[in-house]
């Protein structure tokens, strides 16, 4: 998974990139383009390394990319440049200030917002006329259009002059025709309000906690937070009534924004976690780990992180009768431990 973290200046994205990741270059790289690699946080991961001692243990992982700043008098194609990379995110974590202090203006949380996501459904009409006036001179020099993609084109076209994004549209933006587009206003959004220190609550933003993924980060303490020792940070989480990470609650929310969930594999080599889409057949999570696995799929032997605590080790489990084989269509569960049997 990766996520694409974008915001106006001076709304804290860096601050919030720092806080998420723990990546805080020199000073005379803080304007550049950043993408970092973090661990998923998954107990369950812990527990099943105790249990099996595996030789490795492999977390899911997540990807944050920081585009770089814009520079003045190149506004343009650097901002160009900006959407185009980060036209390759699975999601866009938009961060909004509402914090003040010395040299800022009072906190305008939803035009904020407002300004940004117009920028977004601009770059990708944009992107849609370039293609529009392509296609038709392909079919004025008698060359075949695609008739369906440019059925799909005039619809998305239509959705963003009424000033919409194409989230709001997640089938016709997940279409297959237009995956090549990668639409920026298509991808799933959450809306992080970077708050001051003190403050923990959602703002009121005409209504906007409705109509988008929201949630609030302290930017600044969080920041200040992962350059902490563990025991600094336990006071520190205790005096500002933190109970999780930023990174935590990000990674969370994202999962629930892309609708993924884990799956494990374990064993004395490795125990893992993959990620997948809610509702993913047995046979698909096969290939997400090798493709010899899904094309010799014979059956999945499932037993479900609960059930195995439950029964306190595999072999328990099988005698309660709480490990099933599964056939290729059985949709994977958050927290499986599965075993596929293949043959190749």
């Amino acid at each position: 998974m990766k996520s694409g973290i974008i915001g106006l200046p001076r709304s804290g994205k860096s601050t919030v990139f720092e806080a998420l990741t723990r990546n805080i270059p020199d000073e005379g790289h803080k304007s550049e383009s950043r993408i970092s690699t973090i661990y998923v946080p998954d107990h369950r991961i812990d527990v099943l390394s105790e249990m099996y001692k595996p030789k490795k243990t492999i977390y899911a992982q997540v990807e944050y990319f920081l585009p770089g700043m814009v520079h003045q008098g190149k506004e343009k194609s650097s901002k160009e440049n900006i959407w185009t990379g980060v036209r390759d995110c699975d999601a866009l974590i938009h961060v909004v200030r509402n914090f003040g202090g010395y040299g800022f203006d009072k906190p305008s949380p939803f035009d904020d917002f407002s300004k940004l996501d117009q920028e977004l459904i601009i770059a990708d009409l944009i992107v849609i006329e370039k293609r529009l006036e392509r296609l038709e001179l392909d079919n004025k020099r008698g060359k075949e259009v695609n008739r369906e993609e440019l059925s799909l084109l005039n619809e998305c076209q239509k959705i963003l002059e009424t000033e919409t994004p194409l989230r709001k549209y997640p089938d016709l933006a997940s279409e297959h025709l237009l995956k090549g587009y990668a639409f920026v206003s298509g991808r799933p959004m959450l809306v992080l309000f970077n708050n001051e220190d003190d403050d923990d609550r959602l703002p009121e933003a005409k209504g906007l906690q409705s109509k988008e993924n929201c949630m609030v980060i302290r930017g600044k303490l969080e920041q200040e937070l992962v350059q902490m020792s563990a025991e600094e940070a336990s006071e520190f989480l205790s005096e500002f009534n933190i109970t999780e990470s930023a990174m935590d609650r990000v990674i969370k929310r994202s999962y629930e924004l892309l609708s993924l969930i884990s799956f494990f594999t374990v064993g004395e080599d490795e125990v893992r976690a993959w990620t997948i889409k809610k509702e993913t057949k047995a046979i698909d999570a096969a290939g997400a780990i090798h493709t010899d696995i899904k094309q010799g799929f014979i059956r999945a032997e499932v037993l479900s992180y609960e059930n195995l605590m439950a029964a306190g080790t595999f072999q328990e489990a099988k005698k309660k009768g709480t490990v099933k084989l599964e056939g290729k269509t059985y949709e994977v569960k958050d927290g499986d431990i599965i075993n596929f049997r293949f043959n190749v």
